[in-house]
């Protein structure tokens, strides 16, 4: 037995921006560590008997040191063994992609960078989500968006962005690394999106939920974008559609 679905992906550099910090998994593509964004949106097809992940990374850190982060974990996320235990498996690439984050950070003498992580690993039957940091997973499941993935944030003050209390590229004597994990069943009908804060910052969730729950989901990638673009656009805006609809058993 097995399934298939349909994706969509795209990065943009924004409106203010001078350079694009976030980078993606997508079916093993993923971005050089300088880049302005996907030419064109990415589609396709995968199967989930050949385990595909998908991911959104989020950098940090001035001086190129945010693309790079984001570009190094996307690299380990399309490089890394993706087989076994599936949640042990995360943990394992989580602690992976942070020691060649850390590993970078001490050749370079750089002094900070880091990037989160946001990520869909669709499991034969099942579905695991991931994240560390702020970048988002949400499910719309019969018109009803719901997000799957938790903010490492903390408390700050009004009108600021609240700081991160996790991310990737942390040496591991300084903090430990708490990813969330959930696991799902893969269901009919239902559609996930990943996406970074330069989207979720603009676009309220009513009008997130609305776009997705139409049948094309380039048109929905679409106008997400240009609605992400037209509230301002202040970041770079990432995010993977993942249409589960046209699921179906192949006997």
């Amino acid at each position: 037995m097995a399934y298939k679905a349909e994706y969509v992906c795209v990065s943009h550099i924004g409106k203010r921006r001078k350079a694009n910090q976030d980078n993606f998994i997508c079916d093993s593509e993923y971005l050089p560590y300088v880049n302005n964004g996907t030419e064109e949106m990415l589609l396709g097809k995968v199967k989930t008997a050949d385990l595909p992940v998908f991911g959104i990374f989020d950098g940090m850190g001035g001086e190129e040191c945010g693309e790079m982060a984001a570009y190094l974990a996307a690299k380990e996320a399309a490089e890394f063994q993706w087989t076994g235990d599936a949640e042990q498996a995360l943990h394992d690439y989580c602690r992976e992609a942070n020691r060649v984050l850390c590993e970078y950070i001490k050749e370079q003498e750089i002094g900070s960078m880091g990037t989160t992580a946001a990520m869909v690993w669709l499991y034969e039957k099942e579905v695991f989500c991931f994240n560390i940091g702020d970048s988002r997973i949400y499910r719309l499941s019969a018109g009803k968006l719901e997000q799957v993935s938790k903010d490492h944030v903390s408390f700050s003050v009004a009108g600021r962005k609240p700081p991160l209390t996790q991310n990737l590229g942390i040496p591991e004597d300084e903090l430990t690394l708490a990813p969330h994990i959930v696991k799902e069943q893969c269901r009919k009908n239902d559609v996930y999106l990943l996406c970074s804060d330069g989207l979720t910052d603009m676009v309220e969730e009513e009008e997130i939920a609305r776009l997705l729950g139409q049948e094309d989901k380039k048109l929905a990638a679409e106008q997400l974008l240009q609605s992400a673009l037209e509230q301002g656009g202040r970041d770079n805006i990432s995010f993977i559609i993942l249409d589960l609809k046209r699921y179906f058993l192949v006997l």
